[in-house]
């Protein structure tokens, strides 16, 4: 594979990735002027006066017409001018950098404990079809989608925290302050996060298991003679790895942009945590940026996922 065709596709991609951004834009703008009620007014709660009102209308830009509310929007937050937060006054680009840290640290670790959990439990599962360790795999993943994120992260507080007293229930640490400390206060939420994709992936990676596990090549490969582990590892798990990458990448950005409640159950200040006290503010700004940083995020796990399927498989072209 050229470096030409790499550029080509990466071009493509990025292409095709900057409709949907701007697809989001459009939704996220109508946020603003669709939701019922002023929003100025409503952000400005029990502090309205008709001065406040008009200074911070006009500072938001609601004064202007539509298109170009709209126009000015695009054009600065392609230059990372998300505008103002209603509730604190500070730069929405600059509070979600500094919320940024948390949630990426948190759903890395996540994902990891997700593989370790799933790759092992849906590997056996799928090469033992129909034996009691495959009934047990399918009902434990089956019981843990079933399962809310919240209730299992307030199990873990009940039980590991509050009882135990073995990790901390909140708080976070930065990795660079402290790693020691940031590693007990990123387990229990990481867990729940974890245990929860785990559920998921496994069931995923067992059906990909089985799928190639019954493909022609791989009978002929057992039919020649070569030993179970040859077979499992350089015909079945690699040839697997396409689907489990897919939902090892789908899970990563889900948690990137959706562990709002998990964030909240062990106040973890990442971008879930504060896109929730956003929405309970009304701070449009802010909710707009989260949304839109959130988007962002999800496009560029599906780009990394995408280029990498032609090193897991080389017979893949990047197209």
């Amino acid at each position: 594979m050229t470096a030409g065709s790499i550029a080509r596709f990466l071009g493509r991609r990025v292409a095709h990735s900057a409709v949907v951004l701007l697809g989001v834009m459009v939704v996220v703008f109508a946020l603003v002027q669709l939701v019922p009620g002023d929003p100025v007014r409503i952000a400005l709660g029990t502090r309205y006066t008709q001065e406040a009102y008009d200074a911070l209308r006009a500072a938001s830009g609601l004064d202007r017409p539509l298109l170009e509310q709209f126009l000015s929007y695009v054009g600065n937050a392609l230059t990372g001018d998300l505008g103002v937060s209603f509730r604190t006054g500070e730069a929405v680009a600059g509070t979600l950098l500094e919320r940024l840290p948390a949630t990426v640290s948190l759903a890395l670790v996540g994902v990891v404990i997700a593989l370790v959990v799933a790759l092992p439990a849906g590997i056996w599962s799928g090469l033992h079809e129909g034996r009691v360790s495959d009934a047990v795999v399918r009902v434990v993943s089956q019981a843990g989608v079933s399962v809310p994120d919240f209730w299992l992260g307030m199990l873990l507080i009940t039980v590991v925290a509050s009882g135990l007293g073995w990790l901390p229930s909140s708080g976070y640490v930065p990795i660079a302050e402290d790693p020691v400390q940031w590693a007990r206060r990123v387990a229990l939420p990481a867990l729940t996060v974890g245990l929860v994709a785990a559920a998921i992936m496994t069931r995923y990676v067992r059906t990909a298991v089985l799928e190639v596990s019954h493909a022609g090549y791989v009978r002929t490969a057992r039919s020649k003679g070569l030993p179970a582990s040859v077979v499992t590892g350089r015909h079945v798990v690699r040839n697997a790895l396409i689907p489990i990458l897919t939902i090892t990448g789908i899970q990563l950005a889900t948690i990137l942009g959706g562990v709002i409640v998990v964030e909240v159950v062990f106040a973890w200040p990442g971008l879930g945590r504060l896109t929730y006290d956003a929405v309970a503010a009304r701070d449009y700004p802010l909710i707009q940026g989260a949304v839109l940083l959130m988007a962002v995020m999800f496009l560029l796990v599906n780009l990394v996922v995408d280029a990498l399927y032609s090193v897991v498989d080389p017979r893949i072209r990047l197209s």
